[in-house]
């Protein structure tokens, strides 16, 4: 089966307060480059990619000096104060292809994606559009906040937990972020608001994104012995 030729949007205009880091998650050292580019390389290296929007933030000085930077297929936009302004503003870089490619958005902290992820995802693409993601294994539980305690267990049977790419229509995506995508979390949420309803794609457990201090390590762990993609 032939794989649909893509565009990608990848986020990467967060500060990353969370990390404590002194700087923005996406460009931690992590396996001798860093979190964002690992993030970009499956995409760049894909065959079928025709062109990626990398979303900075206004400030960002450090994208300029990465090899990415230097890539034909590869442009930049400036984020917004939301994930949906920033994705928003990735898809008007687009506005120039057809309405029904393939635009894949990604997060700029998710450094760990495989080519297999990428592939399967291409394959389930339809009109709906289709998204990464991995059933949820663990018990969950509803909590009332400080201090946390239970309120409930929740059922997890048909609880799915969204990741990135998530692939849709440039178009129709566009239309969605556009009218629903002010409070939204992902791009599957607006466009589920918009009468759609994208296709869950089973993904690699290794597609993690790096949010906390711990996660660094544990990425660098996959990228090093499961994809091995240290520095080159």
């Amino acid at each position: 089966m032939s794989l649909p030729r893509f565009l990608a949007v990848v986020v990467a205009a967060g500060s990353g307060e969370r990390m404590g880091a002194g700087v923005p998650k996406q460009y931690l050292p992590l396996a001798g480059r860093t979190v964002l580019e690992h993030a970009l390389q499956p995409l760049l290296d894909h065959p079928q990619l025709e062109r990626l929007v990398v979303v900075l933030a206004a400030d960002d000085t450090r994208f300029a000096a990465t090899a990415a930077a230097r890539s034909a297929r590869v442009v930049t936009a400036v984020g917004g104060r939301t994930r949906a302004e920033s994705v928003a503003a990735g898809l008007a870089e687009l506005a120039d292809a057809e309405a029904d490619t393939p635009v894949l958005v990604h997060d700029g902290a998710r450094p760990c994606l495989g080519r297999g992820d990428i592939d399967r995802l291409l394959a389930a693409f339809g009109p709906h559009g289709a998204l990464l993601a991995l059933p949820v294994r663990d018990t969950l539980k509803r909590a009332h906040a400080d201090p946390p305690g239970v309120t409930a267990t929740v059922d997890r049977a048909d609880l799915w937990q969204a990741l990135t790419p998530q692939a849709f229509p440039l178009g129709p995506l566009r239309t969605a972020i556009a009218a629903y995508g002010v409070d939204v979390t992902d791009e599957s949420q607006a466009m589920e608001r918009a009468g759609y309803a994208p296709v869950l794609v089973a993904a690699e457990a290794a597609n993690l994104k790096v949010t906390h201090p711990g996660d660094v390590e544990l990425a660098e762990l996959i990228l090093t012995r499961v994809r091995g993609r240290g520095a080159q």
